[in-house]
């Protein structure tokens, strides 16, 4: 099956009265699975600079990549030599842009080593052979992200491990070095008893924001709790919302609890988080209330003081 797979604008003309939207179409992407559009999926669309760029598998399950400038309808596609295995919605492809605006991608993965390359020349949408980033815990990958540092530097974050028994990782690009050094081996410990899904959001400050629920099992009905972590310095320490640093790596026992919710509560295990200009945190999720038989979206926010 194909589908035209189209950018959508929006420009909000005068806030809440009036919105323009806008379609253009890209390609056509592979949509029998959601593989293009999984919610954990982040940065499948990046600005650097007058450009935008774009990811996505074909119909055949070939990585495209894409760019154009901002103020033209126009893309530029460059069907790369890699595929993935597009039948199974895991296997997403992250990318980031560097400081250099080099383009950094990594793809095809739910338990499998990793697949990791970036572009022969800044701007450039080939790409060259795969690679490793540190060659350290890189053969059990699922969930790989991007992230921009200031200055240009890029984080990556992946779980190493199977569902219910794994951890996250965490790696840092140097652009002055032009290598990739390992920040945490394992910044949210499962214990080899369960595993963290989580969200990661970098604000404005540069400050990393982490959440996440515990899954017992691969079983998604063991999902548990909304815990909550902070860095100031690129991920190298972290803190609860009162202040208190962590020991890591962070375990069921230390972690911060945004809010208590039990197993079999229909919580769902990945959505997404922000914060505001004041760097309080504002994580999306859903679950069901005992008393109901309809799970129901909800926004779970510090104000600074607590948890709400």
């Amino acid at each position: 099956m194909k589908r035209i797979l189209l950018l959508l604008c929006g420009i909000m003309l005068v806030p809440v009265i009036a919105c323009s939207q806008h379609l253009v179409e890209v390609g056509k992407g592979y949509s029998c699975t959601s593989v293009n559009t999984t919610v954990f999926r982040n940065n499948s669309l990046v600005t650097h600079g007058d450009e935008q760029y774009i990811s996505y598998y074909d119909n055949d399950g070939y990585l495209v990549l894409g760019k154009r400038k901002l103020d033209s309808e126009q893309w530029t596609l460059h069907r790369t030599q890699y595929q993935g295995n597009v039948k199974d919605a895991h296997n997403i492809i992250s990318m980031m842009i560097d400081g250099e605006g080099y383009m950094h991608v990594s793809f095809d993965h739910h338990g499998h080593p990793l697949n990791y390359c970036r572009s022969i020349a800044p701007g450039s949408l080939e790409l060259g052979d795969k690679m490793p980033m540190t060659g350290v815990d890189e053969g059990n990958v699922t969930y790989p992200e991007f992230y921009p540092l200031s200055g240009g530097d890029l984080l990556f974050v992946y779980r190493s491990g199977s569902s219910g028994r794994g951890n996250l990782v965490m790696n840092r690009y140097s652009l002055k070095e032009h290598k990739w050094t390992r920040v945490q081996d394992i910044l949210i410990d499962g214990e080899n008893k369960r595993n963290a899904y989580w969200q990661l959001y970098v604000d404005e400050k540069g400050t990393i924001h982490l959440s996440w629920v515990w899954r017992e099992t691969w079983h998604v009905e063991t999902n548990h709790d909304i815990c909550y972590a902070r860095s100031f310095d690129n991920g190298v320490t972290w803190y609860k919302t009162s202040g208190e640093r962590y020991e890591l790596p962070i375990k069921l026992s230390n972690a911060e609890y945004a809010c208590r919710l039990p197993q079999n509560c229909e919580l769902i295990n990945q959505t997404s988080m922000s914060a505001d200009a004041g760097g309080n945190p504002y994580i999306a999720t859903y679950w069901r209330e005992s008393d109901s038989d309809v799970p129901q979206y909800r926004i779970v926010w510090n104000d600074g003081k607590m948890w709400h």
